[in-house]
């Protein structure tokens, strides 16, 4: 048969069957070679996530073309086709390292010879000329495979590579205003897209200040460069300066206001025992100066102490640079100040936004002037067009990536080999956490605890989210599958554990949620009896609390009663009749409950002592059987795939978690081979025999119960 494959030109597969389905085996060159022969249907994944794995995620980043967050069948089928044909053999990624040969290379195929220069350029650029082999180390400096100082192909120039220092200035402000841009030498650059918006962001820079007010004077150059200080001077004080001139108006008015416009002597006699200072608020609620009928704002003397020095700002800052020096302020002066500084406010509103406003009118017409950025931009060009074998040392360290991560990564997808294996941990498991004298391997990240938990229950198996902490790390939510040993009542949210991740660090992790589950066939013998102790339990708490509270309500009762007291309630009267009806109905009960006992206890001492056995075991079965058949059909139902489609996973197949491999997945505590141990104990509970004379006071009763109905 196989010679009719071969003649046929069909790959003959092997399989081998672990987690209850066939899987398909990767292990020669002619299975990459054939890989898509196989049918999908037997493919273990159809799709992966490209992050939260124990992978690198650089890796999945180049394999995953679309760049969507997922690889799928036909990106992994792509990577190995364009691996296997730029590989003499392709066995050698079977092999252990990470090293590329250089004979290993194809150089009868233009894809081939393409990276076998570029492992050549690289070696001489790294000065070993001479080397045989690659690693990914010889690939992660991108400064010694493309020096700044040479053009790199991929259009970011960098200060390095300018020929003249005007051209690393403008290089510096594209940088600074436009943002950087990463030169495959890992140095900031300019781009040809941002040199554009340079240029575009200086001419509406440059236009924005020809449509400044030009007036002379030292106001207008500081309101040009973006300090307004005259409109600060003149928002400082154009309230008080209105109410100024708003009261010597009224004076013009009505003369006979000016007594009550301007402070009297009571006021001043009130400020006369205060420390009165410049910033004193009750001398700044004065007037600025003497309110008199056609009066001028004076500003130099004759002013309030406290707008002095405000008015002095006014003065050099705005008076004087668009009304000329002036000694006092006549209100037409006062009311044409305002008219040109609402100019200078209307013109700072249309500011750009962008740094290069700040750029004086001369600095940004000799940018338009200098040659500079049309060298910059033939500088540029000449990089862009430039043949560094970029592309080629691109596709070697992909080369490089797949030599070390695609047979791993093959494994975990085309089959999950290193899963059921237990020689390898599978990508998808992310370490092991410690929790009641039990270790989970099977842990896998979460990033949506909500939507994890809705999908994972599927999977039929116990299931413990945990959020786990580390100084100096971000938080991160796992979830672990517990399927060996027993699971503890203490076992819920709140619980501490102790979490260790692919690397060895140890995190403190804390219990989330418990989504409970079967977890082992013993467990669901007990579990009867435990929910019958735990019901017997709360019944016999619920009696003695309302014991308790029948105890408090007689002794307030009784306290009541004591001379002194208020009178008590009437209580309803005693009603024998019903009284009597109640201890009768529990009479026939309990009679009732002694004549099926007995019967039953008669006709199992009337059974051979061989069959008594017999008849106990079939009771335990009659108790525990349902219990125990449906764990371990939901056992048998355990399924890996909810857990990693709930992560963005396209699981193909059944992955069951059955009992014996669910056993290796969860470690019990157990003593080191050759432990010794000592069972004394100190503290251990002093051993009565009251149990057993408990059973057999018990045991007589019965028997002396049958004797009296049988005879």
């Amino acid at each position: 048969m196989s010679e009719s494959l071969e003649m046929s030109g069909l790959h003959r597969w092997r399989f081998f069957r672990s987690g209850g389905f066939d899987q398909v085996r990767i292990e020669t060159a002619q299975d990459l070679r054939s890989l898509d022969q196989l049918d999908q249907k037997l493919w273990a994944v159809l799709a992966c996530p490209t992050s939260g794995l124990e992978f690198d995620s650089r890796t999945l980043q180049r394999i995953d073309t679309d760049g969507d967050g997922s690889i799928r069948v036909p990106e992994l089928l792509h990577a190995v086709r364009w691996v296997c044909e730029r590989l003499h053999n392709p066995q050698l990624l079977f092999q252990p390292g990470a090293d590329l040969p250089l004979d290993a290379l194809r150089t009868d195929t233009a894809a081939g010879a393409a990276l076998f220069a570029a492992a050549h350029q690289v070696l001489q650029r790294l000065g070993k000329a001479t080397a045989e082999q690659l690693c990914l180390d010889d690939l992660s400096d991108p400064a010694r495979l493309f020096p700044p100082a040479l053009p790199n192909g991929d259009g970011v120039v960098p200060v390095e590579l300018a020929p003249d220092a005007a051209c690393a200035e403008l290089i510096a402000h594209l940088i600074a205003t436009q943002g950087a841009q990463t030169d495959r030498s890992g140095q900031p650059g300019a781009t040809q897209a941002g040199l554009m918006a340079f240029l575009q962001q200086a001419q509406q820079a440059l236009d924005w200040r020809q449509r400044a007010p030009h007036e002379p004077g030292a106001g207008l150059e500081a309101a040009a460069t973006g300090q307004p200080a005259a409109l600060q001077a003149y928002d400082a004080v154009q309230a008080k300066v209105d109410d100024f001139f708003t009261r010597c108006r009224l004076l013009d008015f009505d003369p006979r206001a000016e007594a009550a416009l301007n402070p009297d002597e009571a006021r001043y006699t009130e400020l006369a025992p205060l420390t009165l200072h410049a910033d004193s608020a009750e001398l700044a609620a004065l007037p600025l100066a003497r309110v008199q009928p056609g009066a001028n704002l004076p500003l130099c003397v004759g002013i309030n102490p406290a707008w002095q020095s405000r008015l002095a700002a006014l003065r050099e800052l705005a008076v004087r640079p668009l009304l000329g020096d002036c000694e006092a302020l006549t209100p037409a002066q006062w009311d044409d100040l305002g008219a040109r500084l609402a100019d200078y406010r209307a013109w700072l509103a249309q500011r750009p936004n962008s740094a290069l406003a700040d750029w004086s009118p001369t600095a940004l017409r000799e940018l338009f002037d200098s040659p500079v950025p049309a060298r910059l931009a033939a500088l540029i060009e000449q990089d862009r067009s430039a043949d560094a074998s970029a592309a080629g040392i691109e596709g070697l360290e992909l080369l490089l990536r797949l030599r070390r991560d695609l047979v791993p990564l093959l494994r975990n997808f085309v089959n999950l080999s290193d899963f059921y294996g237990q020689q390898h941990l599978a990508i998808f498991q992310a370490g092991t956490l410690y929790i009641d004298q039990r270790s989970c391997t099977l842990c896998l990240r979460v990033a949506d605890l909500e939507r994890h938990s809705a999908l994972a229950p599927l999977s039929g198996a116990y299931l413990i989210y945990c959020e786990c902490t580390r100084p100096g790390e971000e938080p991160i939510t796992i979830v672990a599958a517990l399927t060996g040993g027993d699971a503890d009542e203490m076992l819920v949210a709140g619980r501490n554990a102790l979490f260790y991740d692919r690397q060895g660090r140890d995190w403190k992790a804390q219990v989330l949620r418990v989504v409970e589950a079967p977890i082992s066939v013993p467990q669901a013998f007990w579990m009867p009896y435990r929910r019958l102790a735990r019901f017997i339990s709360a019944q016999a708490q619920r009696l003695a609390a309302a014991r308790e509270q029948n105890v408090e309500a007689q002794s307030a009762a009784g306290a009541a009663a004591l001379p002194g007291a208020a009178a008590p309630v009437s209580a309803q009267a005693f009603d024998i009749a019903r009284f009597a009806g109640i201890f009768a109905a529990i009479g026939l009960a309990l009679g009732a409950l002694g004549t099926a006992l007995a019967a039953i206890m008669s006709g199992f001492l009337r059974l051979p002592l061989w069959q008594m056995p017999l008849v106990l075991l079939g009771l335990l079965l009659l108790i525990s059987g349902p219990a125990m058949l449906l764990a371990w059909f939901k056992l048998r139902q355990r399924n890996l795939g909810p857990l990693l489609d709930a992560n963005g996973w396209a699981v193909n197949i059944r992955a069951r978690l059955n009992i014996p491999f669910g056993a290796a997945l969860t470690g019990v505590a157990q003593l080191p081979a050759g432990a010794e141990r000592s069972l004394q104990d100190p503290y251990a509970e002093p051993k009565r025999p009251w149990s057993w004379y408990a059973v057999a006071a018990l045991l007589v009763l019965v028997l002396a119960l049958t004797w009296l109905l049988l005879r």
